[in-house]
């Protein structure tokens, strides 16, 4: 069992910035392609941001060119960075965590509040 815990949330003002950690309990983070969803009120919970365990990244078209995936394998950490915030990106923001071999290793973070309002 993962245990995934995130963090970083928040209220911002749109064109702000927040970063958002992901903190996972196994010592081998480096076998887990890590990802970030979210869900809107009323809405599914769509993928945000994925990275490989080598480091290759995919981004949701919504949030490309504004927001960075990045791991630190070190720390056991997945981050994301975003900038240039939105109305649109406010949700709740959940970090994955699926091993590479066995798929039914799949893991969720229990959800940090992001919240864009003038």
């Amino acid at each position: 069992q993962v245990q995934l815990v995130e963090s970083g949330g928040g209220l911002v003002q749109p064109g702000g910035s927040l970063r958002l950690s992901c903190a996972a309990s196994t010592s081998i983070f480096n076998m887990y392609s890590m990802g970030w969803y979210r869900q809107a009120p009323g809405k599914q919970r769509e993928l945000v941001a994925t990275i490989t365990t080598g480091g290759r990244t995919n981004y949701a078209d919504s949030v490309k060119g504004r927001f960075t995936i990045s791991r630190d394998n070190a720390k056991n950490t997945v981050y994301l960075q975003m900038n240039s915030l939105k109305l649109e990106d406010t949700a709740v923001y959940y970090c994955n965590a699926r091993h590479i071999v066995v798929a039914q290793l799949d893991y969720w973070g229990q959800g940090t509040q992001v919240t864009v309002s003038s």
